[in-house]
């Protein structure tokens, strides 16, 4: 975990995972790298927002892989599942629900898959494609984080690879040209500096 610049009430916090991400940011707002992974995620998360103040929004900037085919580019996700949570289960055994989709404030119709595996491989990428658009390693639990804070979450995430055989390879490809259109979109619509 990694946080620079001080968060503030009327100002929103950047969260992505990894550096590769950001490096294209040239801001003044607040940014907490969280590492990959859900853990991670929410571990970072949860410490800075339980240490307050707390920031206006969080606004998670990202790269995700494509579940089908055509999807490029940058979207603003509309609602967030888990994927490596057998919900069905855990109900049968608790009689609770875990890991509910989470809808994110907005129009988005666009959904995204979260777990803790980077997906490479054409028979995860179609199982998983019937649920959502993209997937990625930390939405989730930045989104359920975020909620039980009572703090809005905007999740913006960028296309990287089409989350099948090579996945791994293109993502470093291409993580510095995603960085680029998510340091773009963030200035965009954000109080990026000042």
């Amino acid at each position: 975990m990694e946080l620079t610049g001080e968060i503030t009430p009327g100002r929103p916090l950047l969260v992505l995972a990894v550096k590769e991400e950001a490096q294209h940011l040239r801001t003044d707002l607040p940014v907490l790298l969280t590492g990959m992974g859900k853990v991670n995620a929410a571990t970072a998360l949860a410490t800075v927002l339980a240490r307050g103040p707390h920031p206006s929004e969080v606004v998670n900037l990202g790269t995700a892989g494509a579940l089908r085919p055509g999807w490029e580019g940058t979207h603003v996700v509309g609602t967030v599942i888990q994927h490596d949570l057998d919900s069905r289960l855990l109900a049968r055994l608790t009689g609770e629900q875990y890991g509910a989709p989470l809808t994110l404030p907005g129009d988005s119709d666009v959904v995204l898959a979260t777990g803790d595996m980077f997906i490479s491989d054409d028979e995860a990428r179609e199982r998983l494609a019937a649920r959502a658009a993209l997937v990625d390693m930390e939405g989730y639990a930045l989104a359920s984080v975020a909620a039980q804070a009572g703090v809005p979450l905007r999740m913006v995430k960028h296309v990287s690879d089409e989350a099948g055989e090579g996945a791994d390879r293109t993502w470093r490809e291409s993580v510095a040209e995603c960085a680029r259109h998510l340091a773009a979109w963030a200035e965009a619509n954000t109080p990026y500096v000042g």
